[in-house]
């Protein structure tokens, strides 16, 4: 068990959580960071997580729903009030109706995570502050430590987990439900470098290409949001000519995008693709969450060998855009 102490204080309105890990401090960071990783533990075995938004920024914010035995549900958010990078970060916690969507009839709380070096590997104090003791007094009664100490219990396979999540695995893609798909993969290049690769036209044609004998003639980056964007590639003598457009919804330089996707030419509703960098150990975590308009779709557009394409061209990235010259 890695929970060593949880302690409450009615005085000041507060539970605290102290977990002890043989890992070092960025090991235990990247597990929180990460939302593969995340979800692994966040929530009581019987009720494991899915992540749809995972921003570990300032001002960003995370949402989740955790699915117990019989199918029900209980959503979940974060609202990142300040994060210092392998130190510790400050949320607002709280619960959803629906992901994103805060519940008005339930309480929220502020949440600090606080990581430290220890001598035998590393340590996370999760501090939970209440805003009454109604508040600490119904949240405990419904299961909140009980329900923490469960979670917890599950990080040590996580953090001793050192080939799921390396940089070597490539590009993924995670089935989440019907119409959701999490697409990751860690990129050997800082956050900024990764983020001007996607949208800095001359850095995209060098490396958004696909299979070998391609190329991307057309290359209209959205900046702002509202504005359209429009990629079109081609194999070498002009053959096979296809495209996407869509419109930028919003931006957060340099974390974090959404925009809708669609084939030119073709009819129907498209995808609307969430775009996430967060810095891990080995580089940087490239995380798209991709929301379909029907599962036909879905598994329409995966069975074309997306997933496969978009390694040769995130490999192509590392090679001959990030690689030290």
């Amino acid at each position: 068990m890695p929970i060593t102490s949880v302690s409450k204080d009615t005085d000041d309105l507060t539970m605290t959580v102290v977990a002890d890990f043989p890992v070092p401090v960025r090991r235990l960071w990247d597990a929180y960071a990460d939302p593969r990783q995340l979800e692994r533990f966040w929530g009581p075995v019987e009720w494991p997580a899915t992540f749809s938004r995972h921003d570990m920024t300032p001002g960003g914010e995370s949402h989740y729903v955790m699915t117990g035995p019989d199918g029900d549900q209980s959503a979940g958010y974060w609202k990142f009030r300040s994060v210092d990078e392998g130190k510790g970060f400050e949320v607002e916690d709280g619960f959803c109706t629906d992901p994103g969507v805060p519940n008005p009839d339930m309480p929220s709380m502020r949440m600090t995570f606080a990581f430290e070096e220890t001598g035998e590997g590393s340590r996370v104090t999760t501090t939970t502050w209440f805003a009454s003791l109604e508040d600490l007094e119904e949240l405990i009664a419904q299961g909140m430590e009980e329900g923490m100490t469960s979670a917890m219990s599950q990080m040590d396979a996580v953090v001793a987990d050192l080939s799921s999540f390396a940089a070597s695995v490539g590009t993924e893609s995670q089935l989440l439900d019907d119409t959701h798909v999490r697409i990751t993969r860690i990129i050997r290049g800082t956050v900024e470098q990764v983020w001007r690769a996607h949208t800095e036209p001359e850095l995209l044609r060098r490396w958004q290409l696909g299979p070998e004998g391609w190329t991307m003639p057309v290359c209209e980056v959205a900046t702002n949001v509202g504005d359209t964007y429009r990629y079109e590639w081609e194999q070498e003598g002009g053959e096979n000519r296809f495209g996407f457009t869509g419109e930028l919804l919003e931006v957060s330089p340099p974390v974090r995008s959404v925009t809708t996707e669609r084939m030119i030419g073709m009819e129907g509703e498209g995808t609307i693709n969430e775009l996430t960098l967060t810095p891990v150990e080995e580089g940087t975590l490239m995380s798209l969450y991709v929301t379909y308009p029907s599962r036909e779709l879905r598994d329409q557009i995966l069975a074309t060998g997306m997933t496969d394409g978009m390694e040769t061209s995130y490999a192509r990235l590392e090679r001959e855009v990030l690689a030290p010259a």
